[in-house]
């Protein structure tokens, strides 16, 4: 089974985040579908059956260690550099430390449970499109404002992902923050 940790923002969020990007040309790249868009914690690939109640409880176990967490959605960027981009994100502002915690908490998680987990560094942002093919000069989309409104993350998923023309993103489980035993 497919499967990453997420934070789902608000459908606030989530519009504003829509609104901001109708100002802008996108151009060739594929828009990433609104109730599509998350932040990712941890991507853990295939994960065996047999792995999943493990994992799903050290995820708990994450979640009840995090308090909420004050997000927003802010600027634009590009994977990876505007000039040559293959992906077009918006950034995250607000409590990155708790929220880079929590990510190290869920790749902990993971390699707990024995997924062989990427070292990459943890960049906190929404994929809000991809290009089509060649990467895509996206210096003048990055310079769009977006400026949400801060919102309190009280929960993070474990979503399971299923690629595909359309690609489906089904919560499988969810996570509440700081709530202690």
């Amino acid at each position: 089974m497919r499967l990453f940790a997420a934070v789902m923002p608000p459908p606030a969020a989530l519009a504003e985040l829509s609104t901001a990007l109708a100002t802008v040309d996108l151009g060739g790249l594929r828009p990433v579908a609104p109730e599509q868009r998350h932040l990712t914690l941890a991507f853990y690939g295939d994960v065996a059956d047999a792995a999943v109640a493990e994992l799903t409880e050290r995820l708990h176990r994450a979640g009840r260690r995090t308090p909420s967490l004050r997000l927003r959605l802010s600027q634009l960027g590009a994977f990876p550099k505007p000039a040559a981009a293959r992906v077009l994100w918006a950034g995250i502002d607000g409590d990155v430390a708790g929220l880079r915690r929590l990510a190290e908490r869920c790749v902990a998680a993971g390699t707990r449970c024995g997924v062989a987990m990427e070292s990459r560094a943890f960049r906190p942002h929404v994929t809000v499109g991809r290009a089509r093919a060649e990467p895509l000069d996206l210096r003048d989309v990055v310079t769009a404002p977006v400026d949400g409104t801060a919102w309190e993350a009280t929960s993070f998923a474990l979503v399971h992902s299923v690629l595909g023309p359309r690609p489906v993103h089904t919560v499988t489980e969810t996570f509440a923050f700081g709530q202690r035993e």
